[in-house]
């Protein structure tokens, strides 16, 4: 574990609850949890064998860019503690540097709070046999990557580790969580990807969707956890070329998919090796995302 690229970690003196697709929680207390964002990248479901030099560093500090930028909406799991006060050895702290954040203990809602703006991936599929995305109807005819008259709300399961996570319909939330907490977590969503979306444009940045994920604390205050509108949790694309009808180039992980796609891979673990210029490249394209969006 160095400080330039981080696969897995192993936190003397705390306890690894959980190692994710990217994220490494460790036990912070009674109230809070060390959540570190490693260099792994997963693609289709599967973690593949390589790190992505520096991207665990860039998904932090795109979510936390976000995360500043809309208190207004909606309240986060950050508490603004710094990470020195749970990590003392010297070289633990130097590969978390900018990687790791201390958050809130919530509870986490079992779905995966997706908007879409754009049709394309597993919506234009579902769009293509149904005519509409997770029960909302939309016009006919669209051709792929087409902006939707509005954005929609099209939310998922949270599948377990090596699953696909699942399209399900607003009427399914309701019956998971709750009417008036469906309703909530639909119109916070809805409003966080409309106000990144504006922000993101004036940047050059067509964000085609996105997913969030929410918790709760004791007294059923929404907020938002995990991370926020990067490119592991979004589609960005440059707007100068997009175009309707076509899959445009993005600044995430389809890059990967992409060249994945012409392999022979059965889409199961254990993932392929990916060539020094692929990895040398989606690191090139995250780092463009972050500047981008916010310098």
């Amino acid at each position: 574990m160095d400080s330039q690229t981080v696969f897995r970690t192993s936190l003397r003196g705390l306890e690894k609850l959980h190692e994710g697709k990217v994220r490494d929680i460790y036990a912070a207390g009674a109230d809070t949890l060390l959540m570190v964002a490693t260099d792994r990248l997963s693609a289709f479901d599967v973690v593949l064998p390589d790190p992505i030099p520096g991207k665990g560093r860039v998904l932090t500090e795109i979510s936390n860019f976000w995360f500043a930028r809309t208190r207004h909406i909606v309240p986060n799991h950050l508490t603004g503690r710094a990470v020195s006060e749970l990590v003392s050895d010297p070289a633990e702290r130097a590969a978390l540097e900018g990687r790791a954040v201390i958050v809130r203990r919530l509870k986490t809602l079992p779905l995966e709070a997706v908007v879409r703006g754009y049709l394309i991936g597993s919506g234009w599929k579902e769009y293509q046999s149904t005519g509409g995305v997770c029960g909302v109807a939309l016009p006919a005819n669209l051709p792929l990557a087409s902006r939707l008259p509005a954005p929609i709300f099209t939310p998922a399961t949270k599948a377990p580790a090596g699953q696909h996570d699942e399209n399900i319909t607003f009427a399914e939330v309701e019956k998971l969580i709750g009417a008036p907490l469906a309703a909530r977590v639909r119109d916070t969503a809805v409003a966080l990807y409309e106000f990144a979306a504006a922000h993101a444009s004036s940047r050059g940045i067509i964000i085609a969707d996105t997913k969030f994920e929410f918790g709760v604390d004791e007294s059923g205050t929404l907020t938002l956890i995990d991370e926020a509108l990067t490119p592991d949790s979004s589609r960005f694309w440059p707007a100068e070329t997009y175009r309707p009808g076509t899959s445009p180039p993005s600044f995430d992980k389809q890059f990967v998919r992409d060249y994945l796609e012409t392999l022979d891979w059965n889409k199961k673990a254990p993932g392929p090796k990916l060539p020094a210029h692929i990895l040398a490249k989606t690191s090139e394209k995250y780092r463009e995302a972050l500047r981008r969006l916010t310098e």
